[in-house]
Parts: structure tokens; C-alpha cells; sequence
């Protein structure tokens, strides 16, 4: 792993790391029997746990299956637990990929789905969607999902986090833009404390209008 990819991780895009999503994961794997078929879906390097299968658009070391969320290569209703965190906003379909998790999950399997809302654009290679807590609700009861409880991931003061490090990285390289990725990496150090008012951010009912993203928990 590259020092930027691990710069990234650690403290710039860190929203897979947060307490609400670390616990929710842990209950939900821990739930599964030691014979479960766990699946992520775009997992990269992560790994969630040692038990769970991994799934890349190409195939790299760590990476158990190569397929894309719109055409998972696996039978239906196999799958007792994905993950997918940060992905289906790089995914031209999101709602055909909702539909293909739903197919290929076992009955009464669950899905953890984790997207971005107020964060700037980041292609992986491309970038198309954003989702408000309302939205990444809509797209998986849209493909058949039942229980659906929703999450936030990372509130408000990492919404505007994210867009104030852009905003300043543009801002301060507008006499050298080739700066610009140096200066973005400045004040994404600078401005990092300003993640810590989440904790009490979070707890105003207005936090979903620019929090930095959610997630939900679904069954089918």
C-alpha cells in the first residue's frame, strides 16, 4: 500500500473507520455462523475479517473474485452477508446493483450498504452518485429489501471537512493547480480536528442535511 493510499485511509477519507460503522460491521459478522459465505464488494486491501470473501472489478493479491456490482458472479441466494462501503457511487447503476446484491443473497441474509453524501468528487476510476439518508434508503427497499435501519457513518463536521479541504486545496493552488495534491494533503492535516464535533454533531436532528455520509443495514 502507497504512503498516499494510507495517508488517505488514516486521515483524509477515514469514513469506513468510524466507531458507528466498526461496531455495526462487528455485530454483524460476529452474527454469522463460522461457515458463512461474507462477501465485500469493492473491499480493495480492507479486510473485514479473516472469513470474508473479496471482490474487485481486477484481480490483484487479496482479491478471492473478480466481477463487477451490476453482474456478481454468483448464483442467487448464496450469500448470507455483504458488505459494500464507499463503492456504489463509482457504479454507473446503482439501483441494478442493488437488485444483484438482493438476488444473490440467501433468504434472510444481510447487506450492509455504505455511501457517500457531502464529500467531494473522487474518481475510482469514475464518480457518479451522491445520497442523501432518505436515498440510500429508496435504492435498497427499491430492489426488494425488508428492516431496513439506516446509520450515519460520519456527520456533519466531516461533511464540511471534506468540502473545505477541496475548497482551500483549489483555492490556495490557483497559482500552480500541479500544487494542487500537496496543498489538499496541508489542509487535510490542518483541518482534521475538525472531525471530532461529529460526536456532538450528531446528535442534532437537522446533522443528516451535510453529513459527510451513511449507511443501512438490510435483510432480505
Amino acid at each position: 500500500m502507497s504512503f498516499r493510499t494510507k495517508f488517505v485511509r488514516a486521515i483524509y477519507a477515514d469514513h469506513n473507520a468510524s466507531k458507528a460503522v466498526t461496531s455495526t460491521l462487528d455485530i454483524l459478522v460476529g452474527a454469522c455462523p463460522s461457515d458463512a459465505f461474507m462477501l465485500n464488494i469493492g473491499a480493495g486491501e480492507t479486510k473485514i475479517d479473516s472469513r470474508m470473501k473479496t471482490l474487485e472489478i481486477e484481480a490483484a493479491p487479496g482479491i478471492d473474485f473478480v466481477g463487477t456490482a451490476t453482474n456478481l458472479p454468483f448464483d442467487a441466494d448464496v450469500v448470507d452477508l455483504i458488505v459494500t462501503q464507499e463503492v456504489l457511487e463509482h457504479v454507473d447503476d446503482p439501483f441494478m446493483a442493488a437488485c444483484e446484491i438482493y438476488r444473490v443473497l440467501k433468504p434472510g441474509g444481510k447487506a450492509f450498504v455504505q455511501l457517500p453524501f457531502i464529500i467531494g468528487y473522487h474518481p475510482c476510476p469514475v464518480d457518479y452518485w451522491r445520497f442523501t439518508e432518505h436515498g440510500i434508503e429508496q435504492l435498497m427497499s427499491q430492489a426488494g429489501f425488508k428492516n431496513i435501519r439506516k446509520g450515519t457513518a460520519v456527520g456533519p463536521a466531516t461533511g464540511a471537512y471534506r468540502v473545505l479541504v477541496e475548497f482551500f486545496a483549489i483555492l490556495f493552488s490557483l497559482p500552480v493547480p500541479k500544487a494542487y495534491r500537496l496543498v489538499k494533503g496541508f489542509f487535510a492535516l490542518l483541518l482534521y480536528p475538525l472531525k471530532l464535533f461529529d460526536v456532538v454533531m450528531n446528535l442534532h436532528p437537522e446533522s443528516g442535511r451535510i453529513s459527510g455520509g451513511f449507511f443501512v443495514v438490510c435483510e432480505k
